[in-house]
């Protein structure tokens, strides 16, 4: 895999509430990724990225999502996540602080 692959493949943090408290419960987290991202790509890009090292991968693919507006019907575009496990002791902060 190369270098600007693995910097591509994740395209964003998703930061919510049911993603704070997986952090929090289960050293997890969530991005969103492109949507040919396989697991070793996403492991890698992460473990390269971050500093850290991950213990396990879990990927789903968001439906896309039927939404009405004065009438008329449009399509919200589906998406990839990932849920990302680190290892114990390895912990992520995207939180900006002073």
């Amino acid at each position: 895999m190369s270098r600007e692959r693995l910097l591509q493949v994740l395209v964003e943090p998703k930061i919510s509430e049911k993603a704070a408290r997986v952090a929090d419960e289960n050293r997890q987290y969530v991005f969103r990724v492109l949507p040919d991202a396989r697991k070793p790509e996403i492991k890698a890009a992460v473990e390269q990225l971050f500093k850290v090292e991950v213990e396990d991968v879990t990927v789903l693919n968001v439906p896309a999502k039927t939404r009405y507006f004065r009438g008329n019907v449009g399509l919200c575009q589906g998406w990839k996540k990932a849920y990302v496990k680190l290892k114990a002791g390895f912990e992520l902060d995207f939180m900006v602080g002073d």
